[in-house]
C-alpha cells in the first residue's frame, strides 16, 4: 500500500483514491505567449472535466503555476459538481511567460511563496497546492530556470511535495536531474519530467528512469510534436527495461481550442484513444499501472 497522501482542491486524500489519473493536464491558463487561446472559462472547464469523467477518468493533476490564471478558487466547486478529484499547483514556468516586474517582485521570497501555496493555501482560494511547476529550456538550463529549481527543492525540502518539471520539446531531462537530484539533493523520485515524449531518444529517457524519477508522457495528439505513434514504442522499450514503474501519462491541454467541448482532443482523447492503443502494446495491467499505481505513488506525500 502506498503511503502518505494526496493533497487535492477538496482535501488530502489516500492515494488509493485516485482512480485513474491525467497526470499532466489544465483546466485554467493564460500566458502573453498564447493570445486569444486562454484557458479561463468556466463553464467550459465544467463541462470538459465531466466529459473526461464520463470516459473513467478519476483525477487531473493541474499543473498551471502561479501567475498563470490558475483560478484556484474554482477548482474545489469544479471536482465537487463533477466528482473528478483535482491537485492544484504552485511554482513558476519559463520567465517568457511573465512580466518583468512580476518577477522582480518575487527575487527574495520565491520558495516562501511555494511553501505557503503547499502549505497555507493559494492566496485568496483556501485551496493547498499539491505539487510544485518548474520549467527548463530548450537543451539549457538558464538563470530563471536556475532561480526557480532552486527555490523549488528549497519547498520541496520544507514540505516533501513532488517537482514537476517542463522540459522544452522534452528536451534537457539530464541536466535537470543533475541539479535538481545532484547538487540539490532531491530525491529522483520525488521528480516527474514532463514532456519527454516530444524527444525520441530511447537512451535519455532510459538514463532519466533508471535515476529513479518518473517520466510524464503528455500532450498527445499535437500535429506538431507528433507524439502519438512514437509513444507506444518509447513506453514498450522502457517497460522492457525494467521501468514501467517509472510511468506517467497526461493530456497537457493549454489552449481553449484544444479542449474537447470545443472541438479538441481535450482530456477524453487521453482515455479514448490514447489509451487502447497502449493496451494493445503494452498489455492492460502496464496500462492499468501507468494510469492508476503510478500516479498514486507519484504524488502522495508523507506531509511535512
Amino acid at each position: 500500500m502506498v503511503s502518505g497522501f494526496v493533497r487535492t482542491v477538496q482535501g488530502d486524500v489516500r492515494p488509493g483514491e485516485l482512480g485513474v489519473v491525467d497526470a499532466h493536464d489544465h483546466l485554467f491558463f493564460r500566458s502573453p505567449l498564447l493570445p486569444g487561446q486562454e484557458l479561463d472559462d468556466v463553464g467550459l472547464a465544467r463541462r470538459e472535466l465531466a466529459a473526461y469523467a464520463a470516459v473513467g477518468g478519476g483525477t487531473v493533476v493541474q499543473w498551471t503555476p502561479y501567475g498563470l490564471g490558475r483560478r484556484a478558487e474554482e477548482l474545489p466547486a469544479l471536482a465537487a459538481a463533477t466528482g473528478v478529484r483535482i491537485v492544484a499547483a504552485t511554482g513558476m514556468h519559463q520567465s517568457a511567460h511573465y512580466a518583468p516586474e512580476l518577477l522582480a517582485s518575487r527575487a527574495d521570497d520565491l520558495a516562501a511563496l511555494f511553501v505557503r501555496e503547499l502549505t497555507e493555501g493559494i492566496a485568496d482560494s483556501g485551496v493547498r497546492a499539491g505539487l510544485i511547476k518548474v520549467a527548463g529550456g530548450f537543451h539549457a538550463l538558464d538563470a530563471h530556470a536556475r532561480w526557480t529549481m532552486r527555490a523549488a527543492a528549497e519547498a520541496h525540502h520544507a514540505t516533501g511535495a513532488p517537482i514537476a518539471v517542463h522540459h522544452e520539446l522534452g528536451t534537457g531531462a539530464l541536466d535537470v536531474l543533475d541539479l535538481l537530484c545532484g547538487e540539490l539533493a532531491v530525491p529522483a523520485r520525488r521528480v516527474i519530467l514532463g514532456h519527454l515524449n516530444r524527444s525520441p531518444d530511447l537512451v535519455t529517457q532510459r538514463e532519466a528512469a533508471r535515476s529513479g524519477a518518473y517520466l510524464a508522457f503528455d500532450g498527445p495528439s499535437r500535429a506538431n510534436h507528433a507524439t502519438d505513434w512514437r509513444m507506444p514504442d518509447a513506453m514498450v522499450a522502457l517497460a522492457e527495461a525494467g521501468y514501467a514503474d517509472r510511468l506517467l501519462l497526461g493530456g497537457d491541454t493549454t489552449t481553449a481550442g484544444a479542449r474537447s467541448v470545443s472541438g479538441g482532443p481535450g482530456m477524453p482523447y487521453l482515455l479514448r484513444r490514447v489509451r487502447p492503443r497502449l493496451v494493445e502494446a503494452l498489455g492492460e495491467g502496464t496500462v492499468e499501472r501507468v494510469l492508476v499505481g503510478n500516479p498514486a505513488e507519484a504524488f502522495a506525500v508523507d506531509w511535512a
